[in-house]
């Protein structure tokens, strides 16, 4: 429905001043008085039999004390945002000077802009809402105009059909007259949401105008038009490239790139369809379609990839390569669920360029350790970690640093992600029979020198990687395992026998990933005694010898994203691995040899030297690349 207004037939946005000098009651007069729900005058004058979309909390705070105010102040004093000693003055300015205490506290900024809009929101009993949470319908947009949005300074983010409901988020939920102009226009009952006034300019300025939200709007539009045309079966080729729901994939595709996602998950949800993009690794909501577009938008990936679009049942897998201005392959998995398919779109960039040892974060004493292994001639050296800690990333690096003319590398994969000149990469295909452990039976008979296997997953392709490695080549391989240490045990446990692998075994790399700190929007901080302990207690010496590398008598400082437009709010932008490098010395040999547990082959391997991944990760916290909480979220075990 479209609502742009008619020259001169906008009624001016009320405020909350206009509302009455008591809308935040209690403190924005010159005699505060305590409000209950039984008192006639508890609210403005204005407001009072108004048909709220909300019930405001007018009941004073047992926590107040002899405090007799029971507003916006009172619910800040309650949560320990401001001291006593502020309380005691907003309120004598108040009534000096006739001032709204919301205005005092943002002008001496006492109190974060979030905090304050959280207190503000429990105050008035309506929800509060962050832009960082905020998944915008473009059917919600549609309803709403950018002119209108503007003038009342509101942005539209969902609509509820069954409920006949539209949810805003506005900086004055108490503006009587916005609400009433929207929902007659609409036809549909506002639920407003709290929101501060830095995170609605953003929200206008950025929402209306992102490609992704606004070209899917008015692709929708489109949509409704073809629902309704009668199509010639002669031209429906022409019709599939040009139809909007292929605008909207090619839409959906276009913003994976530009936002650096590396997945793109389109969900349908009893009434709805959310589009989520996996983002340096933490998914992201970033739009929700309306449900009648699902099936088309299914069908149209299901040609592209061709996958067969009538079979619904079953889960499929397949592949295509889109570009817009560099060419991608995407990897499409299917899957049935209760309310329709889930599509999986997997993004791998041929153009990516293999990124260098240290680029990954590998340095010091664990970058000197692994480059050590990989010259030697033969044995195993595994990469473990769970799926998505950039397992294959670190693989394809060491494979390109040792990749010469005078070597002949054969790589093992499932799917080939990245292509590495001069190495003969094989993808694996179970359905011909080449499996893991076929190819790598095959690869032995190539006169290879270094074998890549994708990941070692059961006995044979064990027994298989220790033979070739025990007839004189360099074989790599992945390991699901939690820790470099427990990659033995595991090998164990596929009943690896222990006398080969104590003298096939070179080295073993557990890794995480966890995001970087966005450099547009880092600041410092001073952590509190309780994180400077932890820190200590897990780095140990280790931490000693960074105190020794900074000016004496400075404290400790970590850093931290604020959140930013170049980051969408997140505070993270990019994504910077943790290592623990573990060789196999001869000490380990002999724990091998008598199949101890984890634990005492991390301890030895502890005392010859290596550093653990929660102590990699917190070296770059201390160096500002990283956040403890990302490490504490990746490396805690």
């Amino acid at each position: 429905m479209d609502i742009s207004p008619a020259p001169g037939s906008l009624p001016n946005p009320l405020s909350l001043n206009q509302i009455g000098n008591q809308a935040t009651p209690g403190l924005d007069g010159p005699n505060p008085q305590i409000l209950t729900p039984a008192a006639n005058d508890s609210l403005p004058a204005n407001l009072a039999g108004a048909n709220l979309p909300f019930t405001p909390s007018l009941e004073p705070s047992p926590l107040a004390g002899n405090h007799p105010v029971g507003g916006l102040v009172d619910v800040l004093f309650n949560q320990g945002k401001l001291s006593q000693t502020q309380y005691d003055e907003i309120k004598v300015e108040v009534a000096s000077s006739n001032r709204q205490a919301e205005d005092i506290i943002k002008e001496k900024e006492w109190v974060a802009e979030d905090d304050l809009a959280e207190a503000k929101a429990q105050y008035l009993n309506v929800p509060f809402k962050k832009l960082s949470d905020l998944t915008v319908s473009p059917e919600a947009l549609n309803l709403v105009p950018q002119p209108v949005a503007s003038r009342y300074q509101l942005i539209p983010f969902s609509v509820d059909k069954k409920n006949n409901t539209l949810s805003v988020g506005m900086v004055n939920p108490l503006d009587l007259k916005a609400i009433d102009f929207v929902e007659k226009k609409t036809g549909l009952r506002l639920i407003p949401h709290l929101v501060t006034a830095s995170d609605l300019t953003i929200a206008l300025e950025e929402i209306y105008t992102r490609s992704l939200t606004t070209e899917v709007t008015e692709v929708l539009k489109e949509s409704g038009e073809l629902e309704r045309r009668t199509i010639d079966v002669s031209q429906l080729g022409e019709v599939i490239r040009e139809a909007p729901i292929a605008k909207i994939v090619e839409t959906l595709l276009t913003f994976a790139l530009k936002s650096r996602a590396s997945d793109i998950h389109i969900e349908p949800q009893e009434d709805r369809t959310r589009v989520r993009y996996r983002i340096d690794g933490i998914l992201h909501e970033k739009l929700v379609l309306p449900k009648r577009v699902h099936e088309a938008l299914i069908s149209r990936i299901k040609i592209l990839s061709r996958m067969k679009i009538d079979e619904r049942r079953l889960p499929q897998d397949g592949r295509f390569s889109f570009r817009a201005g560099e060419e991608v392959d995407l990897r499409i998995s299917s899957l049935p669920t209760v309310h329709g398919e889930k599509i999986v779109m997997r993004l791998l960039k041929k153009s990516a360029k293999v990124p260098q040892l240290p680029d990954l974060g590998l340095r010091g004493r664990a970058l000197k350790n692994l480059e050590d292994a990989i010259l030697v001639p033969h044995g195993i050296i595994l990469i473990t970690g769970p799926t998505g800690s950039g397992k294959t990333t670190t693989l394809y690096s060491i494979l390109s640093k040792i990749s010469t003319p005078r070597v002949n590398i054969i790589t093992l994969e499932d799917p080939v992600e990245y292509e590495i000149p001069g190495v003969n990469q094989v993808q694996i295909n179970p359905q011909a029979g080449l499996t893991f452990a076929s190819g790598l039976r095959s690869f032995l008979r190539q006169d290879p020198n270094i074998i890549m296997v994708g990941e070692i997953r059961d006995r044979e392709t064990t027994d298989l990687a220790i033979q070739a490695s025990l007839t004189g080549h360099l074989v790599f391989s992945t390991l699901h395992t939690n820790s470099a240490s427990g990659a033995l045990p595991r090998l164990l446990d596929m009943q690896a026998e222990p006398f080969l692998l104590a003298s096939s075994m070179t080295a073993v790399v557990a890794q995480r990933v966890a995001r970087r700190i966005c450099e547009h929007c880092r600041e410092e901080y001073t952590p509190p005694p309780e994180v400077v302990q932890d820190i200590k207690k897990v780095l140990g010496s280790l931490y000693d010898a960074w105190l020794k590398s900074r000016p004496p008598s400075t404290p400790p400082s970590l850093h931290r994203g604020k959140g930013c437009t170049e980051c969408s709010d997140t505070g993270y932008s990019g994504r910077i691995a943790i290592f623990e490098v573990m060789p196999v010395s001869e000490k380990i040999g002999r724990l091998i040899l008598e199949r101890s547990p984890a634990g005492v082959i991390e301890k030895m391997a502890l005392e010859e030297g290596m550093i653990l991944m929660k102590q990699d990760g917190y070296l770059k916290v201390l160096e500002g690349i990283t956040s403890i909480e990302e490490v504490l979220r990746v490396a805690e075990v």
